[in-house]
């Protein structure tokens, strides 16, 4: 039996604007090059990385916790990139 092996890692919204259309994005652009599915999770909703629309729908605020998981190791490297991606305020918070 072959097992797929996830790979996740926890990432906060650390921005004063929260999760927006130009960092949802970003985000869909660096899933778009995975092997296999990348989703975001706020606990509640599961969405697909890839998709913009979905990433929006997480409605995540300043502080909302999100989980990024892939279900290939082979995108280990990408979804390490949306947590830095996160990590780094979407390369907004020097504005704030």
């Amino acid at each position: 039996m072959n097992k797929k092996k996830i790979f996740s890692q926890q990432a906060i919204v650390i921005n004063e604007m929260g999760m927006h259309a130009r960092p949802a994005a970003k985000i869909a652009q660096i899933a778009m090059e995975a092997v296999g599915d990348i989703r975001l999770s706020n606990g509640s909703s599961v969405v697909d990385a890839t998709s913009i629309i979905d990433i929006l729908t997480l409605c995540a605020v300043k502080g909302s916790q999100i989980l990024i998981k892939a279900e290939s190791d082979d995108d280990r490297g990408l979804v390490e990139q949306i947590k830095a991606f996160f990590d780094n305020g979407f390369g907004e918070l020097e504005n704030e």
